[in-house]
């Protein structure tokens, strides 16, 4: 009889384990502050700034903890992934460091800095029409035919583990800082880090309250909140923050955020512009669109500011130039 999601759910354990893993090797990113950004909102905003991750993004937190987890006799046969590219980035570095071969299945529009990174850590891409294939399916036949582990980009135990080892970093980071965060705001495509995060803080910030942030034309999770069953995005919906285009929440990660979020924020694609312009200008920090999106809800007001400290998880870095330039000059 297959498991239930419930049964499948990761725990506060396997996060502990999971840092115990990457003690070492995933670096612990610091949290970013500025004056003068913390005058104009009233308040406090923390950056999480996980662009300074391996890979530039938080994804290689849950691919090493993941591949750690392959039985070693599994290993030579590789590990395949679906990712819009910072999976992907994490997978091929992960796996270069455990000495196995790695195959990307990647949108053939995703960013070219995340293609040429992919293929430069060693993985092969084999590229795909976001709006048109099946990612999932054209994963499983690569599975199949080589005997290869699926990495799934959110939608499994190790991979949320591996991704709320950043949660854990918040909670003893704001300890050191003597301050207790009043709202926690973290990117959302298929809540994998949104949902690890909030795992996390529940056993080691208990009461601070985690809101998802996604794009406005990809808020499938703040939407599902409402409605207290998965829902999926519009097949004509567009936005530029290409890492967070989940066409619908995980299973296992929407059973986890239902329980444990305060609710989900949407962004406009110009607000996100004006957060990477910020993150730059202020933090001295580049951003990709959806790694913007936190901050964006911060500096839009989509929580109030005033008076309280904000912590938001800037997820990526992993923008082409070109993008980058004109969110500088919008």
């Amino acid at each position: 009889m297959p498991s239930s999601p419930q049964s499948d759910l990761p725990s506060i354990v396997d996060i502990r384990a999971a840092a115990a893993r990457l003690d070492g090797i995933a670096v612990p990113t610091p949290l970013l502050e500025s004056t003068l950004l913390n005058r104009r909102l009233g308040g406090r905003l923390l950056v999480k700034a996980e662009p300074l991750q391996r890979t530039g993004s938080f994804k290689f937190r849950g691919a090493f903890n993941r591949i750690a987890l392959i039985p070693e006799e599994d290993r030579p046969r590789g590990v395949v992934a679906f990712s819009s590219g910072n999976h992907g980035q994490g997978v091929a570095a992960a796996a270069a460091m455990f000495g196995i071969p790695a195959t990307v299945v990647m949108p053939a529009d995703a960013p070219a800095i995340k293609r040429a990174n992919t293929e430069a850590l060693g993985a092969t891409v084999v590229p795909y029409d976001r709006f048109c294939d099946d990612r999932d399916a054209i994963g499983a036949e690569i599975a199949e035919r080589t005997g290869a582990t699926i990495v799934r980009p959110y939608d499994d135990p190790g991979i949320i583990a591996g991704q709320g080892t950043a949660g854990l970093e918040i909670a003893r980071q704001c300890r050191d800082l003597g301050i207790t965060a009043d709202a926690v705001l973290v990117c959302c495509g298929g809540g994998g880090l949104v949902s690890g995060t909030a795992l996390a803080l529940a056993d080691a910030a208990p009461g601070v309250p985690v809101w998802c942030v996604e794009p406005e034309a990809f808020d499938d999770t703040r939407r599902s909140l409402l409605a207290g069953e998965r829902l999926g995005n519009p097949a004509d919906a567009r936005s530029i923050c290409d890492a967070l285009l989940s066409p619908t929440p995980g299973v296992l990660t929407f059973a986890l955020n239902r329980r444990l979020l305060a609710g989900g924020l949407a962004v406009s694609d110009a607000e996100v512009r004006q957060a990477m312009r910020t993150a730059f200008e202020c933090l001295k920090l580049v951003v990709e669109p959806g790694g913007a999106v936190a901050i964006a809800a911060a500096l839009s007001g989509k929580v109030p500011t005033e008076g309280r400290t904000i912590v938001a998880v800037a997820s990526g870095g992993n923008v082409d130039a070109e993008q980058f330039r004109q969110a500088l000059c919008a």
